[in-house]
């Protein structure tokens, strides 16, 4: 005999105790939303519309860089550093998928074991499932969940792909790109990628040879790529650069266009409203040195956006995103698991094989035959 299905009032009225509950601040509950949000199961899509109007308020702090950088080690420490200051903190670890659950691997679980059970911790490992970009694809759903769940910062530690990892840029408010002096790191700064996501750099395992050089070549390169428009040098052909060191007022200045590696050193230590030049810092996390230098900046950072409105443009193109995600899936959804559109293509293969017809085309056809089940809104 079939067992009866469940009213959907019974449904709604589960959803219903399980937002409060998560509201709340219980760990269950905060733990079942985001499974239920992480796999799209069943109601996942009412939790989030639910949840919508109370994201917004959490910071959200990317971590990314290479493997074996001490990502999960910073992240520890920044934890503990912001739980002295009162704020709750929720973590996202990114781990590799396993081969035969497709679950998270969680090692990062296992290296946070020191913060697992302060309660105002909540630590979630997510599986990549495939996903070249350094993030699980459901990684800014699960953010939202967190954020609505009052939490005040969101740590969102990467799986360190390398240079794929850049996704972590369009999920958090700042990102931070810890790098090592060795395992060629000094050759990532030549890519365009990794530069362009930070927006802090922080050297880690310092105490390393070669990390000064490390930090002198992320330099050179942020203040090569700003170039001597960002000195506020008189800009035009011929400035005698001679004459400019002997005049007190643009002596620095000379310095700057001279030794580009200062340049940028010296903007990433200005407060300007106008433009923002990555700090580039440098840690022993394994030992607890330098964090505090580390969470300045990534507050400096925030400050800066505030002040810029850049904050409000980086989550309102993070909503447009998300937007432009939601319906491609709901096309792809609704196109392929359709059975006369499936049939209505297979219909058209043998043209294509034979060359009377191309892909581009039946495509445009099929665009044009299926707006009624694009369209028909879902009961």
């Amino acid at each position: 005999m079939t067992a009866p299905a469940t009213p959907a009032s019974a449904t709604t009225s589960a959803t219903a105790r399980l937002i409060d509950d998560l509201r709340a601040g219980k760990p269950a509950a905060i733990a079942r939303a985001v499974s239920i949000v992480e796999n799209h199961r069943a109601g996942f899509d009412r939790i989030l519309a639910t949840l919508h109007a109370s994201v917004g308020r959490a910071r959200r702090v990317g971590i990314t860089g290479p493997p074996g950088a001490g990502k999960s080690t910073m992240t520890t420490l920044l934890a503990k550093t912001l739980r002295a200051e009162g704020k709750r903190v929720a973590i996202v670890a990114v781990d590799p998928t396993s081969p035969f659950t497709g679950g998270a691997l969680l090692g990062d679980r296992i290296r946070m074991e020191s913060i697992a059970l302060d309660p105002g911790i909540f630590i979630r490992s997510l599986a990549t499932r495939g996903s070249l970009g350094g993030l699980s694809s459901a990684t800014r759903e699960v953010c939202d969940v967190l954020d609505a769940a009052g939490f005040d910062v969101i740590l969102i530690e990467t799986v360190g792909v390398g240079q794929s990892e850049l996704d972590v840029a369009r999920a958090a408010d700042t990102t931070l790109v810890v790098l090592v002096p060795e395992s060629g790191d000094s050759i990532q700064t030549l890519k365009a990628g990794v530069m362009e996501i930070a927006d802090v750099f922080c050297v880690n395992k310092a105490d390393r040879p070669g990390s000064d050089r490390l930090r002198n070549d992320i330099e050179l390169m942020l203040g090569l790529r700003g170039g001597p428009a960002s000195l506020d040098l008189p800009a035009h052909h011929g400035v005698d650069l001679t004459a400019l060191a002997k005049d007190p007022e643009h002596r620095e200045f000379v310095k700057d266009v001279m030794n580009p590696a200062r340049a940028a050193r010296r903007a990433a230590a200005g407060e300007q409203s106008d433009r923002w030049t990555p700090p580039v810092l440098q840690s022993v996390a394994a030992k607890g040195e330098g964090i505090d230098g580390v969470l300045a900046a990534l507050d400096r950072h925030f400050r800066y956006l505030e002040a810029s409105g850049q904050l409000r443009e980086r989550r309102r193109t993070r909503l447009r995103e998300r937007v432009v995600e939601v319906v491609e899936q709901k096309v792809r959804q609704r196109l392929w698991t359709d059975a006369a559109t499936n049939a209505w293509v297979a219909g058209h293969l043998e043209a294509m094989e034979e060359g009377t017809e191309t892909p581009f085309g039946v495509a445009d056809a099929l665009l044009a035959r299926s707006g009624a089940l694009l369209t028909t809104t879902n009961g």
